[in-house]
């Protein structure tokens, strides 16, 4: 089950982040790319524009956190599905970002980005793990040197090998989080582009319909 979850969490990550660029140029679901915007912001001497990259990256550092913080204390009650409920705060927090972006409140591309990078960072540290193989669902520089690196490994390597599934059975994993990955950041920029904030909570609907397929199984 994880496995189907790691590419269904990957869509949702790169819906977001996406989406997140588009509507803000901010990335908030990885923190290499805001660093680079940082720096190009300092550089520029825009220091508004480099101050709100470097709390996306705060943000999404202390998500992370957090969910390791959550995680622990939530493992000791057996009736509760830490998944789910893990799924259930992002959705509420990238609710509440889509509906902030929209209103006429005063900050409100630094709350809609401070909410959805917290919602993401929650994510990234959650599910690390699927199918005994190290995985992210918010940025794809993981899961591309990993595939690289295994390909690399298997060609170069002096020993034969009777099939590249059964030596390296991860292989579809790590490929179909990469495709869920751009296929969610296809949607998730279609979706702002077309509905501009409100298409944000196209990700909170996905969460919903993947808490639901979560506590029925």
């Amino acid at each position: 089950m994880k496995r189907w979850l790691s590419c269904e969490l990957a869509f949702v990550g790169g819906y977001g982040d996406a989406a997140s660029f588009v509507l803000t140029k901010t990335f908030t679901g990885h923190v290499t790319g805001n660093l680079v915007l940082a720096a190009i912001a300092v550089a520029a001497h825009d220091w508004r524009a480099a101050v709100g990259r470097l709390s996306a990256i705060v943000t999404f550092l202390i998500g992370t956190g957090l969910s390791l913080l959550i995680v622990r204390p939530l493992r000791a009650w057996p009736s509760l599905r830490l998944l789910p409920f893990i799924m259930a705060t992002e959705a509420i927090l990238i609710t509440a970002a889509s509906l902030a972006l929209a209103s006429n409140m005063a900050h409100k591309v630094e709350m809609f980005v401070i909410l959805v990078t917290l919602a993401l960072g929650l994510q990234n540290g959650t599910l690390r793990r699927a199918g005994g193989t190290s995985v992210h669902t918010t940025y794809l520089t993981g899961t591309i040197t990993g595939l690289i690196s295994r390909e690399t490994e298997r060609y170069v390597s002096e020993v034969p090998h009777p099939s590249a599934a059964a030596v390296y059975p991860n292989m579809g994993l790590l490929g179909g989080i990469g495709i869920a990955f751009v296929l969610g950041a296809g949607t998730g920029a279609a979706m702002v582009l077309r509905f501009k904030a409100l298409g944000m909570l196209g990700a909170a609907v996905l969460l919903c319909a993947f808490i639901a397929s979560e506590v029925r199984s």
